[in-house]
């Protein structure tokens, strides 16, 4: 890691670490990459107005969000099969963000169970997938309750399953397929191969996808196990309206995009809710959240409103809070920190994020990121995006 000096580093490091099917499912865009491409492209669009001569020495970056007081204004978003990037992937991201007080949120396509990671991390948040059935919804749910965690986020962009063709043509499969290709990109690619899959089997055992969707826990190394990933086509709204009343902590929706879908989140009493598109991962072509922010900072006032997807600069961080944002989400960048550098490469990335802030907040003449509003800066023509009714 001594050639890193911001969150970009850490993806060509990572590159040349994993075997290339395991990045490419980490990397991968959905189909031609315009979401993944325009999360980063709608930053360009904006401008920092600063005002000087104000009195900086005692600025702080610290963001209370749902009643913590944060060391950033920046958490770590969920990511699958993090055990397979890092050795123990869900408990180093879950107890370094623990260490710079941040939030993690474990995905439900986790291969730790979630009773371990909440047990090491306790701030820790929970994403789920909402599983086809109403008995499965709520088992799923009554787990993480008993399990302590405070925060649910449910994701509600997967209705359907977006493109993996790019993974694909990296072979990459979920469950993996052992064979030779597998052989020979752990032949290849040695410290990986030792010390995150080879250490991984001879401590843990094979590891299973533990809090997903399945009834069943599903390994991951099968070679005729198909993952299940189909059955939530039918999910509605009511959906969440029975997890509202079984849920009893904090309650986030994540992939919201449009102003009516944030309103009726609101209208619903939902705690909070993640504007993503997915990482570019999901609908191709889908806007970015950035673009929306304003729109949906209108439509629900002063509900908690939370965003990811192309975040990679602590200056990223402080235009989406200028425009509206609470608290904002980083992804990739920190499953490569923690693919080369395990807890300590985490740690780094949180701290290279919280320097950069750090320094534009002062720059920009604030002591806090709840001075930041629309007036710190301008917007390119037809940044962002409008919506009729």
């Amino acid at each position: 890691m001594r050639r890193v000096y911001c969150l970009d580093d850490f993806e060509p490091a990572a590159r040349r670490h994993l075997p290339s099917s395991i990045f490419a499912y980490v990397h991968s865009p959905s189909e031609t990459g315009q979401s993944l491409n325009d999360n980063r492209a709608a930053f360009q669009g904006i401008r920092f107005v600063p005002r000087i001569l104000c009195d900086v020495s005692r600025r702080t970056s610290a963001k209370a969000l749902f009643g913590h007081t944060w060391s950033a204004p920046f958490g770590i978003s969920p990511m699958a099969v993090s055990a397979l990037t890092a050795y123990q992937g869900d408990r180093v991201l879950a107890e370094a963000a623990a260490s710079e007080n941040i939030p993690m949120v474990m995905s439900g396509s986790s291969l730790t169970r979630m009773e371990e990671v909440i047990r090491a991390a306790p701030n820790s948040w929970f994403q789920a997938y909402l599983p086809p059935t109403t008995e499965r919804i709520a088992a799923l749910v009554q787990r993480a309750q008993d399990a302590g965690f405070g925060t649910l986020v449910v994701t509600v962009d997967v209705a359907v399953r977006g493109s993996t063709e790019h993974y694909e043509r990296a072979h990459f499969h979920s469950p993996l397929r052992p064979g030779l290709r597998l052989l020979w990109e752990g032949l290849s690619h040695p410290a990986w191969a030792l010390g995150t899959f080879g250490k991984t089997i001879v401590t843990h055992g094979l590891p299973h996808f533990e809090n997903s969707d399945s009834e069943r826990r599903i390994p991951v190394m099968a070679r005729n196990v198909v993952r299940e990933f189909s059955g939530r086509a039918h999910l509605a709204w009511d959906a969440v309206e029975k997890i509202r009343a079984q849920w009893k902590g904090r309650l986030v929706l994540k992939g919201i995009l449009h102003p009516h879908d944030a309103l009726r989140a609101r209208q619903m009493q939902i705690d909070g809710i993640i504007l993503s598109n997915h990482g570019g991962r999901q609908l191709d072509g889908a806007v970015s959240p950035l673009r929306v922010l304003p729109a949906v900072r209108a439509a629900v006032g002063d509900m908690p409103v939370l965003i990811d997807s192309g975040f990679r600069r602590g200056t990223d961080v402080l235009k989406a809070l200028a425009l509206g944002a609470d608290f904002v989400f980083v992804g990739r960048p920190f499953n490569y920190a923690a693919s080369i550098g395990g807890h300590a490469g985490v740690r780094m990335a949180a701290q290279l994020l919280k320097k950069e802030i750090d320094g534009a907040l002062g720059m920009l003449g604030v002591t806090s990121p709840d001075q930041l509003n629309p007036g710190h800066v301008v917007l390119e023509h037809g940044l962002l995006a409008t919506f009729a009714g």
